[in-house]
């Protein structure tokens, strides 16, 4: 018998939890329920008709503190993604220029199916300026196909406008940009409340956008008033192109107003000193244009970059604690003519031309035919309407 029993399959005894495990189990579990009961399930005041105003005023303090914290949480979240972002970019440019290539040419980018572009231009407008655009497709910017022949040669030019307060169907303003962008395919809409935030969140949101449909060596920011020679503004810019950090611009330092019935009245003039000292060194709001690692930068960053009430100044302050070749290129902001008429024939063509005094070309929609008939790169060449596309 014992030898049978011996031959019998041993059944392992059951696994057993001890009962101290248990207790210690059952003790977290109950500790686990106090903390949520606390936290999510409002305690009633047990006398009734007499509330605790002590009692009160601690909830309200602990729902304001939980609120503070939860917005800390977010900011830093948002402060780590940003960083990044900024340090993705950084290293993309050092690795691409290891290999002794452009910065923008990162092994991520040469992977993607984009071409690489020269420049990308935004011609910034408003919903009112369509005699402007209008007189800008008459003479200096290319239409239909023209218009996607200079993008095969690397230049993209869009007018740039964002959304009105209210976007629907029916509303009169949006729809008029949607019909005449399906007209002639020049439009780049921005996520952005036309007038919120002012020209310095307009900038921030046309570089965040470019930089998402494309890839080039630099973005180029222009007004709607300004007559632009497409050629020779890349000739310029391609000078620079193997530079990782260049911000290129005809660069000023006006005074800071202090005085708040001025149009430049500046609500920060405290941050620059004393009354009448200058602002830092900038480029003029009419032309310039930043590498695509600048602006990479700035789309990561636009959500702590500080804006001040103008858009060029803005637009420097975001870059002047940055190891950032600045360029003081004067071809940019020529006159009209016959400036820019003097500088052609001294062999010194302009870029773009416009009136000082007008902060643009005074009266564009009248005088743009005239100053691009005197003042445009492929004046006197034989055949093309750009001389851009005839090379």
């Amino acid at each position: 018998m014992a030898a049978a029993a011996a031959l019998r399959p041993h059944k392992a005894a059951p696994a057993r939890v001890t009962t101290r495990c248990a207790a210690a189990l059952c003790a977290a579990c109950f500790l686990l329920g106090v903390g949520v009961v606390n936290r999510y399930w409002a305690v009633p005041d047990e006398r009734p008709g007499c509330p605790d105003k002590g009692s009160s005023s601690d909830h309200s303090r602990a729902a304001l503190n939980q609120v503070s914290q939860t917005r800390e949480v977010i900011m830093a979240l948002d402060r780590t993604i940003s960083d990044i972002e900024t340090r993705l970019a950084a290293a993309r440019a050092a690795q691409a220029m290891s290999r002794g290539m452009s910065p923008s040419d990162s092994e991520g980018d040469q992977g993607s199916a984009r071409h690489r572009m020269s420049l990308v231009m935004g011609v910034f407008t408003t919903f009112t300026n369509r005699k402007r655009r209008d007189s800008i497709r008459q003479t200096w910017m290319p239409q239909g196909d023209q218009l996607r022949i200079l993008e095969e040669k690397g230049v993209v030019i869009r007018f740039v406008i964002g959304r009105s307060a209210n976007p629907s169907p029916d509303n009169e303003v949006d729809r008029a940009i949607d019909v005449e962008n399906e007209e002639y395919s020049d439009i780049l809409r921005l996520n952005h409340v036309e007038g919120d935030g002012g020209l310095p969140m307009k900038i921030q949101m046309f570089l965040s956008t470019a930089l998402t449909m494309w890839d080039a060596d630099f973005y180029v920011k222009a007004d709607d008033n300004v007559h632009v020679n497409i050629g020779i503004t890349r000739s310029i810019l391609s000078r620079h192109r193997m530079k990782p950090r260049v911000y290129i611009g005809c660069m000023k330092s006006g005074p800071v107003i202090a005085k708040n019935d001025s149009k430049y009245y500046e609500p920060d003039h405290w941050k620059f000193g004393t009354e009448g000292n200058n602002y830092f060194r900038h480029a003029t709001r009419q032309l310039y244009a930043v590498t695509r690692d600048l602006a990479t930068y700035i789309s990561a960053n636009r959500h702590i970059l500080h804006k001040y009430s103008n858009e060029d100044v803005s637009f420097g302050s975001w870059l002047i604690g940055l190891e950032v070749e600045h360029v003081d290129e004067r071809s940019l902001c020529c006159g009209t003519p016959p400036d820019c008429e003097w500088k052609a024939q001294a062999g010194n063509p302009c870029a773009a031309s416009f009136d000082w005094n007008c902060t643009g070309i005074c009266n564009p929609v009248e005088r743009m035919t005239e100053v691009h008939q005197r003042c445009w790169e492929g004046r006197g060449a034989e055949g093309g309407t750009h001389s851009f596309e005839s090379r």
